[in-house]
């Protein structure tokens, strides 16, 4: 079972969150809150309300808790640009462009195979 969540015309820039994606991926998304929670940047803030969103959609859809949710996909895409001008020199127009992005997250449900293996790793031992 997964689950999808899919935020569209964050105005910020996709280049600025994909720099969190790389250390975010690698974790389970209860960790990557934590971790993005004492980052202090404004991609941090935006990719933490995003990710805490899509635990609380996977908890209603998946009907699981947070600690057994893990990463399928976890995407940056480029959305609309804004295109606006400012005068410049010699009555010319310089071009603005305000970027937003699409952030698409697939969460799946994994169980506690953590402690199955620690206990078959013991009772080898033993033997």
């Amino acid at each position: 079972m997964e689950s999808k969540t899919y935020l569209k015309n964050l105005k910020i820039s996709a280049k600025k969150l994909r720099f969190l994606l790389p250390a975010v991926k690698k974790m389970t998304p209860a960790e990557s809150l934590d971790y993005l929670f004492y980052t202090n940047n404004k991609p941090a803030k935006i990719l933490y309300q995003v990710i805490k969103s899509a635990i609380a959609n996977a908890k209603t859809v998946l009907k699981v808790s947070d600690d057994m949710l893990n990463f399928k996909l976890l995407t940056v895409e480029e959305g609309q640009k804004l295109k606006r001008f400012r005068p410049g020199g010699r009555g010319t127009a310089k071009p603005i462009i305000k970027r937003m992005s699409h952030i698409k997250i697939i969460l799946i449900k994994t169980g506690n195979n953590k402690s199955q293996i620690t206990n078959d790793k013991s009772i080898s031992n033993i033997k």
